[in-house]
């Protein structure tokens, strides 16, 4: 964390960071980063990307955090992405270690293990698409725009939108997107499927609080196999992914999770997870 400024408040049981462009903030489980460059519409420099890595690696080590938010600052942008400022006069191998930094911080959100959601409150555009497609969820408000508007200045998505996007809306909806770089709204990204819920601008907070109080209630340790299980789908035959669900079905049956799950279902009452 070299550079950067950083404060720590903690208030009533709420742990509050700030760095130069997020704000990080831990209370009852949930640990929220926000990207806090409102002037900008939260583009994503090569010092944010650096400050959300730092957030993820306390997020990593912290087993009191069950669920992670991931946001923008005001009411106008999740991110509209890239800072472009940062790129002009950059050498074609200056481009491409900004592409695999970037692609770093959305491989770290993909793979965490632990719950991450989106709560996109504005535009979601180039990086800040990329980095909701990582994300487990998206939930978007009315007024929100996605899109990979990189075309328009003669490049392409850099942090995984080419690989990304395919997955979650198909060969063919993807290339309309990235080739004529047009910004799409919330419901047409719900009916693509590349958003979980679309929610009035005034109750997305409550929304995305809602589902992270559902996901704190349920076993950590089976959410993180199945995340693991789901992510790598993709990446292998249909036989080798269930030999590998068979296996973590056998194993998650030793955790205390499991005996812990059963016998609150046949006592009739709410299980109390703890993670083991």
């Amino acid at each position: 964390m070299i550079g950067q400024k950083k404060s720590r408040a903690i208030e009533k049981g709420c742990i509050v960071m700030k760095w130069e462009n997020i704000f990080y903030e831990k209370k009852n489980g949930v640990a929220t980063i926000t990207i806090n460059r409102p002037k900008k519409r939260n583009a994503i420099s090569r010092e944010t990307i650096q400050e959300i890595l730092s957030a993820l690696d306390d997020v990593e080590k912290d087993a009191s955090v069950r669920v992670v938010v991931i946001t923008g600052a005001g009411d106008r942008a999740f991110s509209a992405g890239a800072d472009i400022s940062g790129m002009e006069g950059r050498t074609p191998l200056d481009l491409r270690r900004s592409s695999q930094l970037g692609q770093q911080m959305m491989n770290r959100v993909e793979d965490l293990e632990k719950p991450v959601i989106a709560a996109l409150n504005g535009y979601a555009l180039g990086g800040g698409l990329e980095l909701a497609m990582a994300c487990d969820f998206r939930i978007a408000s009315e007024s929100a725009k996605l899109g990979q508007p990189e075309i328009n200045i003669g490049l392409i998505p850099g942090w995984g939108g080419t690989q990304r996007l395919p997955r979650f809306v198909g060969k063919a909806l993807a290339k309309e997107i990235i080739f004529t770089g047009r910004m799409i709204d919330a419901k047409t990204a719900e009916q693509m499927g590349l958003v979980n819920k679309v929610i009035p601008a005034d109750q997305l907070k409550l929304a995305v609080e809602k589902l992270a109080t559902e996901l704190l209630n349920k076993p950590p340790v089976a959410m993180k196999v199945a995340k693991q299980l789901i992510n790598n789908s993709i990446e292998t035959s249909i036989r080798i992914g269930l030999a590998h669900e068979s296996e973590a079905f056998g194993i998650l049956g030793s955790t205390e999770d499991f005996k812990e799950g059963t016998a609150a279902f046949l006592e009739k009452r709410k299980p109390k997870f703890k993670g083991k």
